[in-house]
């Protein structure tokens, strides 16, 4: 086996011990959810100094509530098969209510936005980041093996045993090695010895509330939060429409989100608040588009498609835009003229493409704030990326026809090429 094999192979199993010994959230001794005690306990480290790592995290690499948060999420609290985040999708059982677990789910969009924004230290946070997480492999791989976590076993699994009495009064224990179920007598003792109920015993009254499928108690948190939201919502509807500029659709619907997030974790104490679930996914994927996509933005023009091969520099509009659609503009059909050419094409949501001839003078300007751009060679994709500018000279080098372009396209594909 290679050096490289060995290594590898070795991240894997320190990978894959890691996770199934992670430390434990606490119950007792924590100051929010237990992920800093859990973690010094866990390692043999005073938990002041992994308080102290998460503050200066946040501060310096903007990332210490994102990892927080993946803490409070991914590590089982004691006594817990499985931690909240893996119980949601029915990995195992966790204390952790499932309200409680999504809302902290829908943090994580705005913890991860602000830990690789860029806003600290120019993007170091990212830096920063990756070395937090080469510490903690490093301290696994040396103190891995102190307080190991003791697996808690699922009830799933256990193997069914009761007692019963023989003749003599004593109890016999039905998984001893004795009691045979299939020998001569199969009940392993007399059957006058079994100490049965009478026949007019009723079973306690707290069986009937564990039993499975039982309705769940109803709680008031639930009904006076979505009570809650429908106001705020009226309320901000209300003075939107009297012309109070604050209030837009994505402010509207981040105040609203935000009462049902302290309803469910208000509710998730009391064992309720699944309905108001129903309400809050729709809710927040409205506002992750209405923030992602700044429609107040977007070009005018309507939807639909422009196609336009004009044959004269006359014929050659300022601007061709689109709010929605695709935008194709072929200058190859152009007569040779020494009039320079300069044009602009802006797409909101959809494709930009413009074809020019091969041995034409381009100096152009390319950018897409959510999309892919290639233009003339020069290429860039992904979220927030810089506008792409340069002039190329095509095969025959300088000397044909002048053509200026601004392509933008704020959600879709941008595209500059040759006949």
């Amino acid at each position: 086996m290679t050096r490289a094999a060995g290594v590898r192979d070795s991240v894997e199993e320190t990978t894959r011990d890691f996770w199934s010994s992670r430390p434990r959230r606490p119950r007792h001794g924590r100051k929010i959810a237990g992920v800093a005690a859990g973690i010094g306990h866990r390692y043999g480290i005073d938990p002041v100094l992994v308080r102290v790592a998460f503050v200066v995290a946040t501060i310096v690499g903007g990332f210490g509530v994102l990892l927080y948060l993946l803490g409070w999420l991914f590590l089982p609290q004691d006594g817990d098969e499985t931690s909240g985040a893996e119980a949601l999708f029915g990995k195992g059982r966790s204390s952790m209510p499932a309200g409680l677990t999504i809302v902290l789910g829908l943090l994580l969009f705005p913890a991860t936005g602000a830990a690789f924004g860029g806003g600290w230290l120019h993007g170091g946070g990212v830096v920063l980041l990756a070395l937090a997480v080469a510490g903690l492999y490093t301290l696994h791989r040396r103190r891995g093996g102190t307080n190991r976590p003791t697996p808690v076993t699922t009830t799933s699994g256990a193997s069914a045993s009761f007692s019963v009495r023989d003749t003599d009064g004593a109890d016999v224990d039905s998984s001893t090695p004795g009691w045979d179920p299939l020998g001569a007598d199969p009940l392993g003792a007399d059957p006058l010895g079994w100490d049965l109920p009478e026949p007019d015993a009723a079973p306690p009254a707290s069986h009937a509330s564990t039993a499975p499928g039982a309705p769940r108690p109803r709680s008031p948190i639930s009904g006076l939060t979505a009570g809650l939201a429908l106001v705020t919502a009226s309320a901000g509807l209300t003075l939107s429409l009297f012309g109070v500029e604050w209030f837009t659709a994505a402010h509207i619907i981040g105040l609203t989100l935000g009462v049902l997030g302290l309803g469910m974790v208000a509710a998730a104490f009391a064992g309720a608040g699944r309905g108001l679930v129903l309400l809050a996914i729709p809710l927040a994927a409205a506002g992750i588009a209405l923030t992602a996509i700044p429609f107040d933005r977007l070009p005018s023009g309507g939807m639909g498609e422009v196609d336009a091969a004009p044959e004269t520099p006359a014929e050659v509009e300022d601007v061709y835009q689109r709010t929605m659609g695709s935008v194709r503009l072929d200058l190859t059909e152009l007569a040779t003229a020494d009039t320079p050419i300069e044009t602009d094409v802006r797409v909101g949501m959809g494709e930009a493409v413009v074809t020019v001839p091969a041995d034409a003078d381009v100096t152009f300007s390319c950018h897409s704030a959510m999309g892919s751009v290639d233009c003339l060679d020069e290429g860039d994709e992904g979220m927030g990326t810089t506008p792409v500018s340069g002039t190329d000279y095509g095969d025959d080098g300088e000397g044909g026809q002048q053509i200026t372009l601004d392509v933008s396209s704020r959600m879709g594909s941008v595209v500059i090429e040759r006949d």
